[in-house]
């Protein structure tokens, strides 16, 4: 009888153990990643978010100038999202639950974990979870 080859959810959870050098790796990932956004936030508030209204000549600059204010902080909220789950992955990891589904329980596969080491759903839950979102805005 022939084996049937394993779909990629299946070998999405595999029993992944993280080792303590891969932990220490995925710690410094995260805080290289919480660096970036600090350091590009701070920029940012030193650069963009000035507004004075003695240097704008009419009404369009002035809402020109407002809309590139309020989209720096939409830009900042997303930053401050991310920044929240980054967090909360160096949480995990401090308390030994970094790479476990927060859905399912199962243990995340380690490429997902290496192109998102900030997630906290397995592909199989964040795929269930995109298409009930799907679902719910169509």
């Amino acid at each position: 009888m022939a084996a049937t080859p394993a779909s990629a959810t299946e070998t999405e959870h595999e029993d992944v153990h993280i080792e303590g050098g891969e932990l220490e790796r995925f710690r410094r990932i995260l805080e290289e990643k919480r660096l970036a956004i600090v350091q590009s936030a701070q920029a940012s508030l030193e650069q963009d978010m000035q507004l004075d209204t003695n240097e704008m000549p009419d009404e369009v600059d002035l809402a020109s100038s407002e809309y590139i204010q309020s989209f720096a902080l939409r830009l900042r909220g997303r930053e401050r999202n991310f920044l929240d789950k980054i967090e909360t992955a160096l949480k995990k990891i401090d308390a030994g639950e970094f790479g476990v589904c927060e859905d399912c329980g199962e243990p995340i596969g380690l490429k997902r974990l290496e192109a998102r080491p900030e997630t906290t759903l397995c592909i199989r839950c964040k795929e269930d979870q995109e298409r009930t979102e799907r679902d719910f805005k169509g």
